[in-house]
């Protein structure tokens, strides 16, 4: 009986082992059918059975840094992504030559469609704008938009470079634009006038003279054009789909936007006038502290956003010597002239500041005229207050005991002691004193002796006076 239970316990153990190792198999197959799908749907760039997507991005301001650092960030994210396209309206009066390219480099290196569509109606890409729409893959514009202008302009200082180094700007900038078109199969020669001439086109004249491909009514009508549309990457022919796809928007972050905001020249005008209000606030009352910390921000705020735009010097020199001539009027007597002179060469200065023929780089008028109005009625009043400050009575240190009423201790014909503002004195007096007698402080004399006189014989001249 024993031999018989000790020879078949094996055989039942391996075959009950085998069965739960085919159960494991079994359920790891399972698990493995069932998670083939999730994990395609990981991999997979735009997740099965999502719509595919494109990054949205709208500029309407001038090409800056900033903005160059924006949108070439975002085409490398939608890059990394492996998004459809990337999509950019734009609406821009022009920008830096430097803030361009970074911009056109980063279309250029996409391997992904950069589409560039100008709009809503009304818009322009001039300027810079033209050879950025130029360089992407798609250029498409909305009714009513202009696109051209694209001759550089001289940024920087208030020396102007010369003839020879214009024209060496202008062939530099002309080739970049004939590059650009030939590479995307636009009109050459457009392109080049477009530099040389400063010539500017509708978008009807654009799409018949083939420098750009699509003249759209809104965003859906520019997608649903741009559907199967050719383009070239790595020396293939690719296509784009836009059918049922869906547009994801990008903005700026806080710190981006406040950047952008500092390039405009207003902006960095008024900047620069409370900084120099808040630094004049702080000499002409030290010890506030507040409004010099103030007028500092604003000042290292203001060189940031000027450092971007075509500055005259001499202007600036004009807004600091209105500024000396305004400390000075609080130190000078000088009748109002130096503030006069301030007032004049701040107006001057405000107007020369930005050196530059281009609309969108220059201060507003009405903003110039406001700002020197408000400054210059600050600077008065502050003056003002200063000199009459300076004209009060002193209330204070030895001075201040002039005039101060107080009662004599002792009565002295001659010298005694006298209380006055809470303190004992030793005083003189040219004529006698009774105790307890009111008087009054004529001078301090030296070794911190008063010298006093009767309240009573001073009151008492004053009704002969009147009866005489």
């Amino acid at each position: 009986m024993c031999g018989k239970n000790t020879a078949t316990a094996p055989a039942e153990i391996d075959r009950h082992g085998n069965s739960g190792k085919l159960e494991i198999m079994r359920r790891l197959l399972i698990l493995i059918l069932i998670g083939l799908p999730y994990l395609a749907l990981a991999e997979s760039p735009q997740g099965a059975g999502t719509r595919p997507e494109i990054r949205y991005l709208s500029i309407a301001s001038a090409i800056n840094p900033v903005t160059a650092s924006f949108i070439a960030e975002q085409i490398t994210l939608a890059n990394n992504n492996r998004e459809s396209g990337i999509l950019i309206q734009l609406d821009t009066p022009g920008g830096l030559d430097t803030a361009m390219r970074d911009i056109i480099q980063a279309e250029l290196n996409s391997t992904i469609p950069v589409i560039v569509y100008v709009g809503p109606q009304g818009a322009r890409a001039a300027s810079a704008g033209a050879l950025i729409t130029l360089a992407a893959d798609f250029a498409a514009m909305a009714p009513g938009t202009n696109i051209g202008a694209a001759h550089p302009v001289a940024i920087g200082g208030g020396n102007q470079p010369d003839k020879t180094m214009m024209d060496k700007v202008e062939n530099d900038a002309a080739a970049y634009a004939r590059s650009l078109a030939q590479q995307r199969g636009r009109n050459q020669e457009w392109a080049e006038q477009a530099v040389r001439e400063s010539v500017s086109i509708s978008a009807e004249e654009a799409l018949e003279l083939r420098v750009i491909d699509i003249v759209a009514e809104n965003l859906d009508d520019l997608l649903k054009q741009l559907d199967q549309q050719n383009y070239i990457r790595g020396g293939k022919i690719l296509k784009i789909t836009t059918a049922d796809t869906q547009l994801i928007t990008a903005e700026m972050n806080w710190r981006q936007q406040i950047l952008n905001a500092l390039g405009n020249p207003n902006i960095a005008y008024l900047l620069m006038m409370l900084g120099i209000l808040g630094i004049f606030f702080e000499i002409s009352q030290p010890g506030v502290i507040l409004p010099g910390v103030i007028g500092a921000i604003a000042i290292l705020l203001a060189f940031f956003a000027l450092s971007t735009l075509p500055v005259n010097y001499v202007g600036v020199l004009l807004i600091l010597l209105a500024f000396v001539l305004f400390v000075l009027e609080v130190k000078v007597i000088s009748y109002g002239m130096l503030s006069i002179g301030g007032i004049i060469a701040m107006t001057l200065g405000s107007l020369m500041l930005i050196d530059s023929s281009e609309p969108y780089l220059q201060i507003s008028t009405a903003v110039i005229a406001a700002t020197v109005a408000v400054s210059a009625s600050f600077f008065l009043f502050a003056v003002w207050m200063v000199m009459r400050t300076q004209k009060r009575p002193v209330t204070s240190g030895q001075e201040g005991m002039v005039g101060e009423i107080g009662t004599a201790v002792e009565a002295f014909d001659g010298k005694g002691r006298v209380f006055v503002h809470g303190e004992y004195w030793q005083a003189r007096a040219s004529k006698p004193i009774t105790a307890g007698e009111e008087i009054e402080v004529v001078q301090l004399l030296d070794g911190l002796e008063l010298e006093v006189r009767s309240r009573a014989s001073q009151t008492a001249v004053a009704p002969q006076a009147t009866e005489d």
